[in-house]
């Protein structure tokens, strides 16, 4: 390769929270500034979207026929792609509208529904072009973007993370929420990559980083059954940020079947 690897940063249908998870780096962009250049991350200042790069991350879902074309484009120019976040990934907290009537919805929100131009579903990168490593979570930490791009300069292949919350849960010494509190926590479900932030509050995790590698959200479901969840309340659990995973969306399919 010569001279520096030339980095872009897109955005579809999102928050921006992945974005700014490069930007809160602070001294630690910088540092990666003289190592790469950014052609591309609107966010920051550089405006190139049709430039060709290494690397592209690429944040949000695809929620619109012109995102769908985008995409594509992206890709062509685009020789390593990595997805960043639980809407680029899975389709993100939009995915809601994948199990209601998005026409309805237009409908009852917009004085001209004629005019807006959404797709019937939201949906993640890797549906509509190859995609060569995603980051979860909602949003991703800098932590872990800054790891995969080191790796990736390197040559290496960044390895997925595979384990569980519970699995941070243990290491800190924090005690179980679910079994000693009956809260209804996805952290066996869930991949790790928060540190557990939110048991170490007394609260559940409510799965923001995904579903885990052999997650067996079913059993799972029939657990949350088991604390006094009602089969909405429990469905609910698996029908936030994932709602358009298939591990999610195969746990919610046996909750409204219960329901």
């Amino acid at each position: 390769m010569v001279g520096r690897p030339r980095i872009a940063v897109h955005k579809f249908s999102s928050c921006d929270g992945c974005q700014l998870a490069f930007l809160n780096l602070g001294s630690e962009l910088l540092a990666l500034s003289e190592l790469v250049e950014v052609v591309h991350f609107a966010e920051a200042g550089a405006c190139d979207e049709s430039a060709q790069v290494d690397l592209a991350f690429v944040e949000g879902s695809i929620s619109t026929r012109r995102d769908e074309a985008r995409i594509r484009e992206i890709r062509k120019c685009s020789n390593f792609l990595v997805t960043l976040g639980a809407c680029a990934t899975s389709g993100g907290i939009q995915a809601l509208r994948n199990h209601a009537d998005a026409d309805d919805w237009k409908q009852a929100v917009y004085a001209k529904p004629e005019t807006i131009d959404s797709l019937a579903m939201s949906t993640g990168i890797a549906e509509h072009v190859r995609v060569d490593l995603e980051l979860w979570g909602c949003p991703v930490s800098g932590a872990q973007v800054l790891a995969a791009i080191r790796q990736l300069l390197f040559g290496v292949l960044p390895r997925s993370n595979r384990e569980k919350v519970c699995a941070d849960c243990k290491r800190s010494g924090q005690v179980c929420v679910l079994v000693t509190g009956g809260a209804p926590c996805l952290g066996p479900v869930t991949r790790t990559g928060c540190g557990a932030l939110c048991p170490q509050f007394g609260r559940a995790c409510y799965g923001c980083y995904g579903p885990a590698d052999s997650a067996n959200t079913p059993a799972m479901a029939q657990r949350l059954l088991g604390l006094g969840l009602s089969a909405a309340e429990a469905e609910r659990q698996f029908c936030r940020i994932h709602s358009h995973s298939p591990d999610n969306e195969r746990a919610a399919l046996i909750l409204r079947s219960d329901a």
